[in-house]
């Protein structure tokens, strides 16, 4: 019994001391979760105003020869997947993984930000441009937008027919769910709608200057640079988010075992009590 109860305080202990870590953990991610969430809704004003210009200009002009516009011949999709550095964020990365797997080519090109899927997605045979891992966590814009330029290239080539980010959205603090979103070609669906949706008055015409198409030569690529940025952004945004959750929840499975660890213990120190008074009384009574 005496065992016993030296293993229940053993284990106790362990329980204790990884509730601690765990519970930092949490707080750190909480702290990154909020400075994360107010540098992603920071670069929205300029995202959508960058938006609504594009948007202005192409629903505007719907007979537009533009090369972003244009579908091409290629059917290879190079594909820029975000995730994480570390780990211990629940199902972040492997829902992430799963994305992969159902929608994209192994001979397709990928470019991978994140170190923890790298070298699983070499063995499943993803056809990886970086050659070495890019940390998410310290990825800077220029680098990003090198990449973005790189697919540029490839598409203006028709080496690739599409350029498109997976990425986590960021629904709220609870909730984050891997999307993809297609950068080139400009879905120039989307615009029809939104000018057929536009009430009469609500629109003020524009005149663009030298002419749309040259206009959205420089301000198509500035764009997609922007919305692959934003994504990054939103992307470590949920993964904090993802990490403060499964944290929170270990805490509180820790709490919840150390409570029974200290029940069942608690009961072995009372059966041991009971049975030494036991034994007291019985060789009272022999003598």
């Amino acid at each position: 019994m005496a065992q016993s109860k030296q293993a229940l305080r053993s284990r106790i202990k362990s329980v204790n001391s990884t509730r601690k870590i765990t519970k930092a953990m949490e707080m750190i991610a909480n702290a990154k979760l909020f400075r994360q969430r107010s540098r992603m809704e920071d670069n929205r004003s300029y995202a959508s105003k960058l938006h609504e210009t594009v948007d202005e200009i192409i629903s505007s002009n719907p007979n537009l020869d533009q090369v972003y516009l244009k579908p091409r011949k290629s059917e290879k999709k190079m594909t820029i997947v975000f995730c994480s550095d570390l780990g211990l964020c629940g199902s972040y990365n492997q829902n992430t993984l799963r994305m992969v797997k159902e929608n994209l080519k192994p001979e397709d090109p990928v470019v991978l930000i994140g170190t923890s899927l790298y070298h699983q997605m070499e063995e499943l045979g993803y056809q990886l441009v970086n050659k070495e891992p890019v940390s998410s966590d310290k990825l800077e814009f220029l680098k990003l937008k090198d990449y973005m330029r790189m697919g540029e290239e490839l598409y203006l080539k028709d080496e690739v027919g599409a350029i498109q980010v997976l990425y986590t959205k960021f629904v709220n603090t609870m909730k984050f769910e891997p999307v993809i979103d297609q950068l080139l070609p400009v879905n120039m669906e989307n615009y029809q709608q939104k000018k057929t949706e536009e009430k009469p008055g609500e629109h003020v015409e524009t005149l663009f200057e030298p002419d749309p198409e040259t206009i959205l030569d420089d301000l198509i690529p500035m764009m997609i640079e922007d919305v692959a940025y934003s994504h990054w952004l939103e992307t470590t945004t949920s993964e904090q988010g993802s990490r403060r959750v499964a944290m929170k929840t270990a805490t509180d499975n820790a709490d919840d075992l150390s409570a029974q660890l200290l029940l069942e213990y608690n009961k072995a120190r009372q059966a041991a009590i009971t049975q030494e008074i036991t034994e007291v009384i019985n060789g009272s009574s022999a003598v």
